[in-house]
């Protein structure tokens, strides 16, 4: 981002400012933005499967209702990657 933050320093004190490059760093910064609000839930949902296989490992007989509670919770971790597209598209065309 501080290479972004230079160029566009470098670009209006030498008047060479214009729409596209405006574009450009908005389309960087939006795909930055996303990065970012993917690796949460990446992480959440790799400690969930991880922590669900070694409840059902320890506890067969329990295994359906573990596997229940697991995709429900990713349901709802994935739901905040998606929420992630949508403010990185809301940037990008607004």
């Amino acid at each position: 981002m501080e290479a972004f933050s230079s160029l566009v320093a470098a670009a209006e004190d030498t008047g060479a400012f214009n729409p596209d490059e405006k574009n450009i760093q908005a389309a960087a910064s939006a795909g930055y933005a996303y990065g970012l609000a993917a690796i949460g839930p990446g992480i959440g949902i790799g400690y969930l499967v991880g922590k669900s296989v070694e409840a059902m490992a320890r506890q067969p007989e329990a295994a359906g209702m573990v596997r229940t509670t697991m995709f429900l919770g990713i349901a709802f971790t994935e739901a905040l990657a998606l929420i992630g597209f949508v403010v990185f598209i809301l940037l990008k065309f607004a």
